[in-house]
C-alpha cells in the first residue's frame, strides 16, 4: 500500500510562494503617509517653498514612491504594483477632496458672522450698497421661483423624453434625439441665455423677468434629467416588463405602473441633482432677469433678484467690506441650499433602494 504524497506543481510554485510571502503590517500605510508628510514639509521648508500646496504635492509624490519601494522590498513586485495603484487612488481622492473642504470651510468662516434672521428676512431696498444692513430675502424668493419654474418645465419633458428613448425609441429619430441630448449636455450656460434673449426678449418682445431666466435654466436642466432618467430606466430588469406583458397589461400601463415606480428613486435623485446644478448659474440670470434690490414675488413681471446674481453684485463693489460680507453670507446660504438638495437626493435614493424593501 503506497502512501499518498501531496506535491505542488512546478508551474504553481511561484504563485504558492507569492501567497505565503511576507506582508507589511496594517499600520504601514499610515506610517508611510505620516513620514511622507513630515519629509515633504521638511523639503519644502529647506527649499524655501512658500506655498503649502507645493509641500503637499511633494508629500503625495513621496508617499507613492516610498509605498512602492517598501512593498517591493518586503512583499515583491507583484504586491508592490497593487500598492502603487492603491496609493495613486488615495492621492487622487485627497487632491479632489482637499479643495472642496477648503472652499467649504473658508466660506463658512467668512459668511457665518453675517447669516442671521435679519439677513434672511430683509431685502436691499433702501440700503446703501457701501453701508451696513440689508439681506437676501428678495434673492431667496427669486431663486426659489426661478428654479421651481425651470424644474416644472424641464422635469416632465426630460422624463418623457427618456421614456421614449428607452421604451419606444428605435430607428433614426431616436438616434437624432440622443445626439441632440448629448450636444445640449455640453452647451455653456451663456449660450442658453443668448438663445432665450434673442428669441423670447428680442424677437417676441418680452421684458426682463424671472420666467425668462427660468427658460434658460430649463434648457440647461433638461439634458441632465434625460440622461439620468434614461440610465435609471435601463436598470429596470426586462423580466418585469415581460411578466407584465404576459398578463396582458398594455405597454403604456406597464411603464406607468411597473417601470417608473421601480426606478422612481433614481429618477428623483437625478432631478434633484439637476436642480442643484442650475441653482448656482449666473450668466443666463444676469442676461435675462436683470436683478432688483426689492422684493418681486411675481416671476412673470419685471426684473427679479437671485442668489448667484446677488453674490456677484455685492462682491463687485470694490473695497467695500459690507458688500464682501453680504456676498460671503449669500454664498454660504447658496452652498447650504445645494448641499441640502444633494442630501435629500441621497436620502430618497437610499429610501427607494431595493435593499430598503420599497
Amino acid at each position: 500500500m503506497s502512501s499518498a504524497t501531496t506535491t505542488v506543481p512546478a508551474d504553481a510554485l511561484p504563485l504558492s510562494r507569492a501567497l505565503t510571502a511576507n506582508r507589511l503590517p496594517k499600520w504601514a500605510p499610515a506610517a508611510v503617509a505620516a513620514g511622507s508628510i513630515a519629509l515633504g514639509c521638511a523639503i519644502g521648508a529647506v527649499g524655501g517653498l512658500a506655498s503649502h500646496l507645493q509641500w503637499g504635492l511633494i508629500s503625495a509624490l513621496l508617499f507613492v514612491l516610498i509605498s512602492y519601494a517598501l512593498s517591493a522590498k518586503v512583499e515583491g513586485r507583484r504586491q508592490a504594483k497593487d500598492r502603487f495603484a492603491t496609493s495613486v487612488v488615495w492621492v487622487a481622492f485627497i487632491l479632489a477632496v482637499v479643495p472642496l473642504v477648503a472652499l467649504t470651510v473658508y466660506t463658512i468662516q467668512q459668511g457665518i458672522g453675517v447669516v442671521n434672521g435679519y439677513f434672511l428676512s430683509h431685502s436691499m431696498k433702501g440700503v446703501i450698497s457701501s453701508g451696513p444692513g440689508g439681506g437676501i430675502y428678495h434673492a431667496l424668493i427669486g431663486t426659489l421661483e426661478q428654479v421651481g419654474l425651470a424644474t416644472a418645465m424641464a422635469a416632465p419633458v426630460g422624463l418623457l423624453t427618456a421614456v421614449y428613448l428607452v421604451e419606444y425609441g428605435r430607428g433614426k429619430l431616436a438616434k437624432v434625439v440622443t445626439f441632440f441630448v448629448d450636444v445640449m449636455t455640453g452647451v455653456p450656460s451663456i449660450v442658453a441665455g443668448l438663445f432665450i434673449l434673442s428669441l423670447w426678449n428680442l424677437a417676441l418682445g418680452f421684458g426682463y423677468s424671472g420666467f425668462s431666466g427660468s427658460l434658460a435654466l430649463a434648457i440647461l436642466m433638461m439634458p441632465v434629467v434625460v440622461r439620468s432618467t434614461e440610465e435609471m430606466l435601463k436598470l429596470v430588469p426586462n423580466e418585469l416588463r415581460e411578466a407584465s406583458y404576459a398578463l396582458g397589461v398594455p405597454k403604456w400601463k406597464t411603464i406607468l405602473r411597473i417601470v417608473l415606480p421601480t426606478a422612481i428613486g433614481g429618477i428623483t435623485t437625478g432631478v434633484m441633482l439637476a436642480v442643484a446644478r442650475i441653482t448656482g448659474e449666473t450668466a443666463p440670470v444676469l442676461m435675462l432677469v436683470f436683478g432688483a434690490d426689492y422684493i418681486n414675488s411675481n416671476p412673470f413681471d419685471g426684473p427679479q433678484q437671485s442668489l448667484p446674481m446677488y453674490i456677484w453684485q455685492q462682491y463687485s463693489l470694490v473695497n467695500n467690506d459690507f458688500g464682501y460680507a453680504r456676498a460671503w453670507g449669500a454664498a454660504l446660504v447658496l452652498i447650504a441650499f445645494v448641499m441640502g438638495l444633494n442630501l435629500i437626493a441621497r436620502g430618497i435614493a437610499r429610501w427607494r433602494s431595493p435593499k430598503a424593501g420599497h
